[in-house]
């Protein structure tokens, strides 16, 4: 594997210091100086490498969804069960709380959908992102139920998993600690059941 240019290094420490900052302080306070301060670098640095802070939220969303597919990867690559247990292995890429869970990147997620609202060139990087993952997801329960039923399940359940993202970071605390991973499966359980109540409709 090649190892990364050093303008590839630059790009990610500063896109790592906007993903600390935002946990701090959120996408509007997070100036350049407080990027530049948490990577480490000069201001002139980081704007030698993006011309505005919007290409480094950019940047931001990119690494992130690659983390999250590589995070996805893994959980698959280690479940041993059939088609329900993939659809449960990636509910946990995304809402475990195990030796690879992100909470900055979780807050980071959030920001970035409320800034999707906002600024049009963040909205389609967005789209691009939960399109994607969504796809990957209605194709996963589509080895349960059949491509038929797939799509109204997987959004359902990909909606639970988006709205545990928001609550986590806008109200700490209401969720009981460790437990969205295991309801948002014990919802997909219901769902994946051909005879449940999404069969019957």
């Amino acid at each position: 594997m090649a190892r990364p240019s050093n303008t590839e290094e630059r790009r990610r420490q500063i896109v790592q210091g906007l993903l600390r900052v935002m946990a701090e302080r959120g996408y509007e306070r997070a100036s350049i100086a407080e990027i530049a301060k948490a990577a480490e670098l000069s201001p002139g640095l980081v704007h030698y490498h993006f011309t505005q802070k919007q290409e480094v939220l950019l940047a931001l969303v990119e690494q992130l969804a690659e983390r999250g597919r590589e995070r996805v990867k893994a959980r698959l690559a280690r479940t041993k069960g059939g088609p329900r247990a993939r659809v449960e292995a990636f509910i946990e890429a995304f809402l475990s709380t195990g030796d690879d869970a992100e909470p900055e990147a979780v807050a980071a997620w959030v920001t970035i959908s409320a800034e999707a609202l906002r600024q049009p060139e963040v909205r389609a990087a967005y789209d691009k992102v939960v399109r994607a993952d969504l796809t990957h997801l209605e194709e996963l329960v589509g080895e349960v139920l059949g491509r038929e039923r797939a799509r109204a399940v997987a959004a359902g359940l990909f909606a639970a998993i988006q709205g545990y993202f928001v609550l986590s970071t806008a109200a700490p605390g209401l969720v009981p600690p460790g437990s969205a991973a295991g309801t948002v499966k014990r919802m997909a359980a219901g769902l994946l059941d051909p005879d449940g109540p999404e069969a019957r409709r």
